[in-house]
């Protein structure tokens, strides 16, 4: 994944956060605290924020720094996290289906796996 993939996404990702979890806190409060599913969505919304903004260091530093190829992985692994992770959150929150909140720790793994990433990737700097 080039640098300017990651910032792409990450600004993608991030206009997407804001309009979600907008429309969530505003549009679908009501109907989110009557399924006692608020605080989830809140959950996806905020770890979809947490690793946008992880990507956005990451397209900058890959900009940087090119020759940390383990960079890409890093941002390979935070993309399918946030979208397993954040994505089965927000489809429970919306479809009721529970067995969705089954995906999520694996897109949580992803999303672990990404700072492991990173941690090599600062190793080889």
């Amino acid at each position: 994944m080039t640098a300017r993939l990651i910032l792409q996404l990450a600004a993608l990702l991030g206009a997407s956060g804001v309009a979600i979890g907008a429309f969530g806190a505003h549009g679908l409060r009501k109907m989110l605290e009557a399924s006692g599913r608020f605080e989830t969505f809140e959950t996806a919304v905020r770890y979809q924020f947490y690793h946008t903004l992880a990507l956005l260091a990451v397209g900058i530093l890959l900009a940087l720094r090119p020759d940390l190829k383990t960079l890409s992985t890093t941002a390979w692994l935070w993309l399918g996290g946030i979208l397993i992770f954040s994505g089965s959150l927000y489809t429970l929150c919306f479809t009721g289906i529970t067995k969705l909140g089954a995906v999520a720790p694996l897109g949580g793994l992803l999303l672990i796996a990404g700072w492991i990433s990173l941690l090599l990737a600062a190793r080889q700097a």
